[in-house]
């Protein structure tokens, strides 16, 4: 029976060997456990001849168990933890996963979405409680002031309401929703394409240290790895997976973006877009899967965002409509009446009964209402509309010095 810190190193060293995500290597530590599955590896018994090639590459760059060993001293020297699937904060939503297939993948990243061997992670957050209530908002790295906008504004209300707000890090939309959350004194998460260590981009350095210090950094890939292409479209199945939902805000015609929204729906979770101009390059990838994904929902707001995710019957949004109007609570009769007097001038109430179609005991009835609502005045010869509000008005005269 091997012991908890020998199945640790073994995840570990299976992770340097392989890129997360690959099934054939998920599929024997199923079967074998980590270690066996790393021994049978090792010994060259790989059930795949693409995976026995990227194994012996990478053993002839170093020792895979004393690669482990190092990046468990220097996760520790982080201040950063190594989180495994035998532990209580492992997040049980990743093992969906398993069943994550994409129609038409015929690239190895879309094809490799195996649920992850391990998390490295930055922060105190128990990781598994940091998810539990947690959505998505990514889209665009060259974000719109209106996508920064509807970001800001996604990530600070979600963390309002007590949510989780959940992102990559990148330029754009992604740092728009960590900051807004951070703003409501929120909890949120970055997962990382690249080290926790290692921010990428550079530019993000002091949002990366913000959030490790409130929130969490998390990665698949150890302390040091760096940020290369094909890892954000990986890292990207782990956001779908680990949230109730996301949130796509602005996305070019081919964006990475749109794959983590393709992801959220084959793993049957809420995918929800923000509509953005119809002129803005930035919304063509967002309004084609609007278009072409029966399964997306269109969202304005966060409302519409908690009603998607939210407890069913609990989370509504208020129906959108504008403000009431006096005349909105009007009945027919009374409506008939106000309607029949003209914009100018006065009606007796004989004429006034027989335009609006009612008697003139209910004409008298209702004008007397309206009288209330000072929506009509009496005058000697008849009955007249009320003249509107006068408007006040502020600032200096024209004219005035003072």
């Amino acid at each position: 029976m091997s012991t908890p810190e020998a199945r640790l190193l073994a995840r570990v060293a299976l992770t340097w060997l392989t890129e997360p995500g690959t099934w054939s290597v998920h599929r024997l530590v199923d079967r074998l456990g980590p270690v066996d599955a790393l021994e049978l590896l090792l010994d060259g018994g790989a059930p795949e001849d693409r995976l026995r090639a990227t194994v012996a590459a990478r053993s002839a760059a170093g020792d895979a168990r004393a690669v482990a060993e190092r990046a468990v001293a220097r996760t520790a020297r982080l201040g950063a933890r190594i989180v495994t699937p035998e532990e209580d904060e492992w997040p049980a939503t990743v093992a969906d996963l398993r069943r994550l297939v994409l129609s038409g993948a015929n690239r190895r990243v879309d094809i490799e979405t195996a649920p992850p061997l391990c998390f490295w992670v930055r922060g105190a957050w128990p990781l598994a409680e940091a998810l539990d209530r947690s959505v998505a908002v990514v889209g665009a790295r060259a974000a719109t002031a209106y996508g920064t906008h509807v970001a800001t504004e996604l990530g600070y209300g979600l963390a309002d309401r007590d949510w989780t707000v959940v992102s990559g890090g990148a330029f754009g939309i992604d740092s728009a929703a960590h900051r807004g959350a951070l703003t409501a004194g929120g909890l949120t998460v970055a997962v990382l394409a690249c080290g926790v260590d290692r921010p990428y981009p550079m530019g993000n350095t002091a949002l990366f240290d913000r959030i490790a210090e409130t929130g969490l950094l998390v990665s698949e890939w150890m302390p040091g790895a760096e940020p290369l292409r094909p890892r954000f479209l990986i890292r990207n199945r782990v956001i779908s997976a680990g949230t109730r939902g996301t949130v796509l805000v602005e996305a070019a015609a081919r964006s990475g973006a749109t794959q983590t929204l393709n992801r959220t729906i084959a793993l049957n979770r809420t995918a929800m877009v923000v509509p953005g101009p119809v002129t803005s390059a930035m919304s063509v990838g967002a309004h084609e899967l609007l278009r072409e994904q029966p399964k997306t929902r269109l969202v304005t707001g966060v409302a519409h965002v908690l009603e998607e995710v939210g407890r069913i019957g609990y989370d509504l949004a208020p129906p959108a409509r504008t403000p009431e109007q006096p005349r909105d609570r009007l009945d027919d009769e009374a409506t008939l009446v106000l309607e029949a007097l003209p914009r100018r001038g006065v009606l007796g109430l004989d004429v006034l009964a027989a335009r609006a179609g009612v008697d003139v005991r209910t004409a008298m009835r209702k004008l007397s209402m309206l009288e209330e609502l000072a929506m009509v005045v009496r005058r000697d010869d008849g009955y007249a509309l009320a003249p509107p509000p006068t408007r006040r008005t502020t600032g200096t005269p024209t004219g005035s010095t003072g």
